[in-house]
């Protein structure tokens, strides 16, 4: 019998045909497990030693095509312990290598992923010689996105009184009533701002990490906020240890709003 996950990753065991060779083992149908290569069917340390234990449980042998293992012998269990170590190694390798090229990019002011925010739109461009992509604002929604600012803008104006203008007056976002998290989130994003010296000294005095020198902050672009390597964790609003950068695109929003 042939079992093969496509489109899984070795990374994660919760694979359907993966749980169903198990489920088949305990039930005494399986006596031998044979994988092209190791990293093919696990590369966490502690996935592989779990496994072992329950191939073991019910005298199931292992083979790897290509590694020539065998699990009836002590050194042949240490050997694969051994390769599982390096497989885990090369994946968390991998995943630097892409985190670090992450970072670059986010300081070089590329667009990374995702759909434009609301009141702009993508449009094809080239920066240092690669290609990305930056913002523009979007005819039909810049307006729209503008009028939060500028609602918002004046103090005696809260969320509620935003969604309840466009409410009545059937501005639909996305072709739906705006909701007060929507403004909230939009209302946080500095790519609308044109970014001047108080922007700069706002996200520094808050713990940002300020790509770009004060003197860019020259009233004009638009900036990204990326996360920060150490701040996965935290929420949305603490700017501590956040990457704010220039964008290639100018802001719609003038600073002071």
């Amino acid at each position: 019998m042939t079992l093969a996950d496509k489109g899984y990753s070795g990374k994660n065991t919760d694979r359907p045909k993966f749980q169903e060779l198990l489920a088949d083992i305990k039930r005494g149908l399986i006596r031998w497990v044979v994988v092209y290569k190791l990293d093919r069917i696990s590369r966490s340390i502690l996935d592989f030693a779990t496994m072992m234990e329950l191939f073991q449980q019910y005298n199931v042998e292992f083979v790897s095509s290509t590694e020539k293992f065998d699990t009836s012998t002590p050194m042949g269990r240490a050997m694969l312990n051994i390769c599982i170590v390096f497989a885990q190694l090369e994946r968390e390798t991998i995943q630097k290598r892409v985190t670090d090229a992450y970072y670059s990019r986010c300081q070089r002011g590329f667009h990374m992923s995702g759909a434009a925010p609301y009141g702009f739109k993508l449009e094809p461009t080239t920066i240092q010689g690669i290609r990305t992509k930056m913002m523009i604002p979007d005819p039909a929604t810049a307006n729209i996105a503008r009028l939060m600012f500028e609602m918002y803008a004046e103090p005696s104006t809260s969320f509620g009184d935003i969604a309840r203008y466009f409410a009545e007056n059937n501005i639909l976002i996305y072709g739906k009533e705006l909701k007060r998290g929507f403004i909230s989130q939009l209302l946080r994003n500095p790519i609308y701002a044109q970014a001047d010296l108080e922007l700069y000294e706002f996200f520094k005095g808050q713990g940002a990490v300020v790509v770009n020198d004060a003197a860019d902050f020259a009233g004009t672009n638009g900036c990204y906020l990326y996360q920060g390597r150490d701040v996965q964790e935290r929420k949305n609003k603490d700017l501590r240890g956040q990457i704010l950068v220039l964008a290639p695109s100018e802001g719609i929003v003038p600073a002071d709003t």
